[in-house]
């Protein structure tokens, strides 16, 4: 019987459109079951979905900040070897103007000591370098070497408190000694006449007196003169040209007749 009714509805289903109004109320009626049946799966497709745009989102933040962390390094290089390339050109500038055989050197230590201002340069006996062989910058002069080896040599930098230079003022050629202080960036000038022509201002060069370093150097700039009217002397403070801890490259000057003697210690 029931079966026979079954047959009846698919054929009229079929057939006509007399059951389209109670499957509209049906279909109304069974849609929240389905909707409600279906909110697990639902929810666990939108959780997937937030974890692995979670997951997606910190992979490329940590892609980034490598990328960017590259990009610094390449900078960084990229300026180190600007600064680098910079400063060669200023020392080939620099020695185009002496008249003396030179050559590049690096510096490749400093002394721990901070009461020793020290440097190593990676050049020796085998590359010319000798004891006395003046070392400067594209700035100015930066002192000796006070010990050569085969390969490599320490240099005391006129800045050192046990060195000592002769050295002319540029302007009238007034000589006096600029004398280390153990402070990189000062000199000093003692016992210079209270009569003295000294000003603020004035550049002093390397005399050549003593037979320590050729003339001709830049050393460094008057920056204070102390005049005590009831004193005999003069002292003044002088800025040094070369860069004292700042050149990474330096020039060695070979081929100086006056070289050959550490000028250390007052002459």
């Amino acid at each position: 019987m029931l079966g026979l009714a079954a047959a009846v509805l698919i054929v009229i289903n079929i057939y006509t459109d007399w059951l389209q109004p109670l499957r509209e109320k049906a279909a109304s009626l069974v849609a929240p079951f389905y909707w409600v049946t279906g909110t697990p799966g639902r929810v666990g497709d939108w959780a997937e979905e937030q974890f692995r745009t979670r997951e997606e989102l910190l992979d490329e933040n940590s892609r980034l900040k490598r990328q960017v962390l590259l990009l610094e390094q390449r900078s960084q290089l990229l300026a180190a070897a600007k600064a680098e390339n910079t400063q060669l050109k200023e020392l080939m500038n620099s020695a185009e103007t002496l008249d003396e055989k030179v050559l590049v050197a690096q510096v490749i230590g400093v002394s721990p000591d901070p009461l020793e201002h020290v440097l190593m340069i990676d050049k020796g006996r085998d590359d010319g370098v000798h004891l006395g062989t003046p070392i400067m910058d594209a700035s100015g002069l930066l002192g000796q070497v006070i010990e050569a080896g085969a390969s490599s040599s320490r240099v005391l930098l006129i800045t050192d408190a046990s060195h000592a230079i002769p050295v002319q003022v540029l302007r009238n050629s007034v000589r006096a000694v600029a004398e280390g202080t153990g402070d990189l960036y000062r000199l000093k000038l003692r016992h210079l006449a209270n009569t003295s022509d000294i000003r603020v201002g004035d550049l002093l060069l390397s005399s050549g007196l003593g037979g320590r370093f050729p003339a001709g150097y830049p050393v460094g700039e008057v920056i204070s003169v102390q005049r005590d009217p009831g004193h005999a002397f003069v002292e003044a403070d002088v800025q040094p040209r070369g860069r004292m801890n700042r050149s990474r490259f330096v020039l060695a000057v070979l081929d100086s007749d006056n070289a050959g003697e550490a000028s250390v210690g007052t002459p």
